[in-house]
């Protein structure tokens, strides 16, 4: 019988990240494929090779050559390994879809129509969807988020995900900002468009891309997108503070009370505790300039880039 499911006529673009993944790329590209094909008039799939030593796109070649539907495939070919931000943003630049998929991860031990609902769902009124499991992927994970989220000022928190559906909005909004963001899932939670959050059960936990990259991103993202360092120097200061007051407090009752401590201890006391208190008040103050800064300057990236290579499927002459 012949499928006469009406097709969505918006130009869709995939970026998936292609770094020592030939053990998940073909089957990566055999579900995204797939529902592509089922759900969408027009496609495009662009892989980042962020210097894959081993087969990844070797086997990137031959799907294309074997395969029996004319799958579009980008390669974009980075000229050395810069890691998955500045990789994702190399392959978004190029990508010309009304909506945007980003895969961090080609792992997709998912369903993959779990894809078209996240569309479906972008469609009815959100420019960031997110789709990943119902918890995060470890204590550590869950911390940052919650830190986070408490410091960030957005109404959409974000935890760990999959992969995620960007409108073209969120892309130009979030690239105004900042050419190449250095964290996009932070950049993307402070854009201030409206995002959904997919949460399914049956998303098990992946393997991060990131993990060896995971403590430098959190800093760099705390940094950028809140007021966590503020806080925390002003926490301190805080302490300080009081810490002062109480040592004040306590000189006067020695002295008052009649006490005889050790010559220049209450003293010397009152004023190394005043001194940490000027000391983190200042920094309080440098860290809410520097705050500024960013928010005015921000941090510009730049990635390298050898080729771009359109991969198209062998005609018989």
């Amino acid at each position: 019988m012949e499928n006469t499911q009406k097709k969505e006529s918006n130009f869709v673009s995939v970026v998936g990240y292609l770094h020592d993944s030939g053990a998940s790329v073909t089957s990566f590209l055999e579900k995204v494929s797939g529902v592509m094909q089922t759900h969408f008039d027009h496609y495009e799939v662009i892989l980042v090779d962020d210097c894959c030593r081993d087969d990844s796109v070797q086997k990137v070649r031959e799907f294309v050559r074997q395969t029996s539907q004319n799958v579009p495939v980008t390669l974009v070919t980075m000229s050395v390994y810069q890691g998955v931000e500045l990789g994702m943003n190399a392959g978004i630049d190029i990508s010309i879809g009304d909506f945007v998929f980003e895969f961090d991860s080609l792992e997709i031990n998912y369903d993959p129509e779990l894809i078209f609902a996240a569309y479906q769902k972008a469609i009815s009124g959100y420019d960031i969807v997110s789709v990943g499991p119902k918890k995060n992927r470890s204590f550590s994970s869950s911390l940052f988020y919650r830190v986070f989220n408490a410091s960030s000022g957005s109404r959409y928190p974000i935890q760990t995900d999959v992969f995620r559906v960007l409108s073209r909005r969120a892309v130009n909004r979030v690239h105004a900002v900042s050419s190449t963001p250095a964290y996009r899932k932070a950049a993307y939670a402070a854009s201030g468009l409206r995002a959904y959050s997919m949460r399914e059960a049956s998303i098990p936990h992946t393997r991060d891309v990131n993990e060896s990259l995971r403590f430098s991103l959190a800093a760099d993202s705390l940094v950028l997108y809140t007021n966590a360092g503020y806080k925390l120097s002003c926490g301190i200061a805080g302490l300080m503070l009081l810490a002062t007051l109480l040592e004040f407090v306590y000189t006067l009752v020695i002295y008052l009370g009649g006490g005889k401590p050790i010559e220049g201890w209450t003293t010397t006391m009152l004023v190394l505790t005043l001194g940490f208190f000027g000391v983190f008040l200042i920094l309080a103050v440098v860290l809410r300039y520097l705050t500024l800064l960013v928010d005015l300057v921000f941090k510009h990236q730049r990635y390298l880039v050898e080729g771009v290579e359109k991969i198209q499927k062998e005609t018989e002459r």
